[in-house]
């Protein structure tokens, strides 16, 4: 999709920055002069419309048009423009996060190191904004992503403990039976949602204080799936069943941060999701409302992080 405006040549500079800076939130990238381009999705449509509305408002003119093809420029150049525009954005991410990294001291204080921590909550919050705009997957987003993580894990104040864990073919989980705490909350929902997207849709899961003979247990005592080190009972299920992609990696840091707190990861999106979880449990929605609004919740967080498609898309109801 492209977007060409004008502005009046006597309008004062404040609209054409507004614009610059709305343009470039979303991404877009500019081939020539006041034209700009991003790729033909919904959202991107409807971004370029508002945005000439306000072009209109400032007196100006405005053109949104789908283009098949530029003349003397291929499909992926275009492309190879986009992931070189999000590379220098991740790069002063990386640079912000390398001065960082260096400042980082074992017997620094609580306080430097609460400091710290929120610097790294607003780097996480600027690579999201990038990672949401960056449509044709940079590579150094992921190798951003992997640099703050540890960064995360150096400032926790319970540092990472390597887990050995066990895998275990997901074929012999496809027709078991499953059990977990009634009242379900991030822990256990995210597993559920993990259960259905990955294992078995139709899997029969039970809201029970009590396990029977023939019932898998998650997320309660005694349980073949549970915490395990400094893992949450997702992240174990996920290495468990060797799950392990860039989306499910991120949500594994969303509720590793609500269930366990211990500031291994400043997510920005923990805060939301857990308002969110909270609200549902003050509404005395029932176990089963809570799985699917649950379901809900983590499908749309998975897809948003990831454009890996798992092998039973779920039939959200």
């Amino acid at each position: 999709m492209v977007f060409s405006y004008s502005l009046p040549s006597k309008s004062s500079s404040s609209p054409r920055v507004a614009l610059w800076r709305r343009l470039r939130r979303l991404g877009a990238i500019s081939l020539k002069g006041s034209i700009y381009v991003l790729p033909t999705t919904d959202e991107c449509i409807e971004s370029f419309q508002w945005l000439t509305q306000e072009v209109q408002q400032a007196k100006g003119e405005a053109l949104v048009m789908r283009v098949e093809q530029f003349e003397g420029l291929a499909d992926q150049e275009i492309i190879e423009m986009f992931r070189k525009a999000r590379s220098e954005d991740y790069q002063e991410i990386e640079a912000q996060a390398i001065a960082l990294e260096k400042a980082i001291e074992t017997n620094a204080s609580p306080e430097v190191r609460s400091s710290m921590l929120e610097t790294l909550e607003k780097l996480r919050k600027q690579h999201t904004e990038i990672a949401r705009v960056d449509f044709f997957d940079c590579p150094d987003g992921p190798r951003v992503m992997t640099q703050l993580n540890r960064i995360g894990q150096a400032l926790s104040s319970h540092p990472s403990i390597a887990i050995e864990i066990s895998p275990t073919a997901i074929d012999e989980y496809r027709n078991k039976k499953w059990v977990t705490r009634p009242r379900p909350y991030v822990d256990r929902l995210a597993c559920i949602w993990l259960i259905r997207r990955f294992i078995n849709p139709k899997a029969e899961i039970r809201y029970s204080h009590q396990i029977a003979a023939d019932e898998v247990a998650f997320e309660m005592k005694d349980a073949p799936f549970g915490h395990c080190g400094n893992l949450c009972t997702f992240e174990v299920m996920i290495k468990t069943f060797g799950l392990n992609d860039a989306g499910l990696e991120v949500v594994g840091e969303i509720v590793h941060e609500i269930d366990l707190r211990d500031g291994q990861y400043a997510r920005p999106e923990a805060v939301g999701v857990d308002a969110l979880l909270r609200g549902w449990l003050l509404s005395n929605l029932s176990d089963i409302e809570l799985e699917v609004c649950g379901i809900r919740l983590f499908e749309g967080l998975y897809a948003a992080f990831s454009k890996e498609q798992g092998e039973f898309p779920l039939q959200l109801q």
